[in-house]
């Protein structure tokens, strides 16, 4: 079995500081931005910020509800265009499994399969990446003459903390 490159467990099921989560997803994404020339508005900041603020995936319209509850409710499509953004910028992902969305936690190379850890029970997810199972699942999908569209796998599961019978408030994480 390889390893994962760029595993993170403390962002399921163990304490860590997640007021870290958020503050590193927005210096990522400010420094993304300036890179490519691209904007980070103010909407697109706020739903980053609440993504990364919450360890559970979140659908477009949770995160109106969110967005307005700490002022003005912004119209669902813009929502739709800001998550767009965010995920054409590698800044956040889509779970397809759950049509819900997640802050990214780092920079990825283009030969990263990211896997998604989300937990059954609370609702945690947690992204890992690996370029060995990118390597592996390169060659799979070569050898069977198959273009993916999105290297991305999905792992249902229990979390160390809900098998430690622990559950935390989900929307906050595990610390």
């Amino acid at each position: 079995m390889t390893p994962l490159d760029t595993a993170r467990p403390e962002t399921i099921g163990h304490d860590h500081d997640h007021g870290a989560c958020v503050s590193d997803a927005l210096a990522r994404a400010e420094a993304c931005c300036d890179v490519r020339g691209v904007r980070l508005t103010p909407l697109r900041r706020r739903v980053l910020e609440t993504l990364a603020d919450s360890h559970v995936p979140l659908g477009a319209y949770e995160l109106v509800d969110r967005l307005g509850s700490s002022g003005e409710k912004p119209p669902p499509m813009s929502v739709y265009r800001a998550l767009d953004f965010l995920v054409a910028e590698g800044l956040a992902h889509r779970i397809e499994s759950r049509n819900a969305y997640l802050a990214c936690g780092r920079a990825h190379g283009s030969e990263d399969v990211i896997v998604f850890l989300i937990c059954e029970r609370c609702g945690q997810a947690a992204e890992v990446a690996s370029h060995a199972v990118g390597r592996d699942l390169a060659w799979a999908t070569r050898a069977a003459g198959f273009t993916p569209r999105t290297p991305v796998i999905e792992i249902a599961g229990t979390c160390s903390r809900c098998q430690a019978g622990a559950v935390t408030d989900p929307s906050r994480g595990a610390g």
